[in-house]
């Protein structure tokens, strides 16, 4: 089983990546396979809706992160999505990322576990979480928490890990990960099958 472990901050191993490192480090002593993959400073596109993805699912712009990634994501059995908090949300690196991946690849992502993990000076941390979880929870999938919101506070790696609260909050989610996937294996090993869908109804409310 893996875990992939996404860093959304545009710096490579700044505190996003510190709190990432924590939550990897329990993966790792609960026999769970990890990588955390940096999605870089290279600009990366938002969504144009042009649809190509459909034919495909892949998106049509293959020069960043964003197909890179969803090779990997089909590979991959759980998710953690990680960003600093910019303006009170997800940095716009990692919003157009997800946006994409989401979009064109939803079916790599589905019924599979995924987390969000902030990092924050000081305010803005709870909004920025609640607007990563909308990806899972319009997708089918399970969202893994902990004993805190998932967030970590400080504005350089070396505060981040004065911020004890906040490491063994991303600790536990690293625990809690291992153990949803786990328990998704057994049941799989069991004969529990996926839910079915249904065929997907359309609602406009402008007529």
């Amino acid at each position: 089983m893996k875990t992939l472990l996404v860093n959304g901050s545009p710096n490579k191993k700044g505190c996003t990546y510190t709190a990432l490192c924590e939550v990897e480090k329990e993966l790792n002593k609960q026999d769970i396979e990890t990588e955390i993959f940096y999605i870089g400073k290279k600009p990366i596109r938002g969504c144009t809706a042009c649809g190509k993805c459909a034919e495909t699912g892949k998106c049509v712009f293959d020069d960043d992160a964003v197909n890179v990634a969803l090779d990997k994501a089909d590979k991959s059995d759980g998710f953690v999505f990680g960003s600093p908090v910019h303006y009170a949300g997800p940095s716009g690196f990692i919003k157009s990322f997800l946006d994409r991946c989401f979009f064109a690849g939803s079916d790599v992502f589905e019924y599979k576990p995924g987390a969000a993990i902030v990092s924050c000076r000081r305010g803005g941390a709870t909004a920025a979480f609640e607007q990563l979880n909308q990806y899972f929870t319009i997708n089918n999938m399970p969202i893994v928490s902990s004993q805190y919101w998932n967030m970590v506070h400080g504005n350089t790696p070396q505060e981040i890990l004065q911020d004890l609260e906040g490491l063994q909050t991303m600790r536990t989610l690293g625990r809690n990960m291992a153990w949803l996937l786990k328990s998704i294996e057994a049941g799989k090993k069991a004969g529990i099958a996926l839910p079915e869908n249904e065929e997907r109804v359309w609602t406009n409310f402008i007529r």
